[in-house]
């Protein structure tokens, strides 16, 4: 029996017009023999706008629901999610070659490993790509250290969590994305970072689209109040997560 890896993308009609190149990133990647991917696309409502650029492909499920937010989106989805692991693909991003099997390789290496982490480009809308500074180096991401650099640096994070690569069970366990208007995966980010180590992979894993529509460029993502209520929330459960102790991966014996 194949292995598989669940792609789980949130969509809303906006974004629906750039689905066909998220697909045919994914059909790009090569993966280890025995290893097979699967998406699961859903909608954050439910329109007639999206389905037109769902791809007619069984490797695809497309489902709708009730609006609540991306992060609700995903969470959803994960009852279709049959696969050990789960990457985090939004439906305006692309794949680059060869980002999933680095993200299995990593976490098949070391069972003490929860989720992985890579480099980003913004791609723009003439094509061209900007890179960033500031990358840690590849390697181990230890317990603690997104939120210790989140919090001394304005709330940014040194690893993106559009690329999150998950253990499934470690996934549902934090219970999924947080229940936000934004940052839902920065809060899984931290809770993650709160209760496993992780990996950061140098190499190009995502293509951040930048586009007028998407969510993060909108007034209300920085309106100062509400910012300030999801920053502290999601340190709160990161710190409660830490002083807690749980820990992946489980101990035994």
């Amino acid at each position: 029996m194949r292995r598989r890896i669940i792609i789980v993308t949130a969509v809303h009609p906006p974004s629906a017009q750039f689905l066909p190149d998220a697909y045919k990133s994914l059909c790009e990647q090569e993966l280890p023999d025995g290893w097979e991917w699967h998406w699961l696309i859903q909608e954050d409502g439910k329109s007639d706008d999206v389905a037109p650029y769902v791809p007619d492909d069984a490797r695809v499920t497309f489902r709708q629901g009730r609006p609540g937010g991306p992060g609700v989106a995903r969470t959803i989805a994960l009852a279709n999610a049959d696969g050990e692991y789960i990457k985090i693909l939004d439906a305006d991003d692309q794949l680059p070659a060869g980002a999933l099997a680095r993200d299995l390789a990593a976490l098949e290496a070391d069972r003490t490993i929860g989720w992985t982490t890579s480099r980003v480009l913004d791609l723009l809308p003439d094509g061209s790509t900007v890179g960033f500074e500031g990358d840690p180096e590849p390697g181990p991401i230890e317990r603690g250290a997104v939120l210790d650099f989140w919090k001394a640096n304005g709330f940014r994070a040194q690893v993106h969590p559009a690329t999150l690569f998950v253990r499934r069970d470690l996934l549902l366990a934090i219970g999924g994305w947080m229940a936000l208007p934004a940052s839902e995966d920065t809060g899984l980010l931290l809770a993650l970072n709160a209760t496993s180590r992780g990996w950061f992979s140098s190499e190009v894993g995502l293509l951040y689209r930048k586009w007028p529509g998407q969510a993060t460029s909108q007034a209300s993502h920085t309106e100062a109040a509400e910012r300030d209520a999801r920053m502290a929330v999601v340190e709160a459960r990161a710190r409660a997560l830490a002083y807690f102790q749980w820990r992946y991966p489980p101990a035994t014996g």
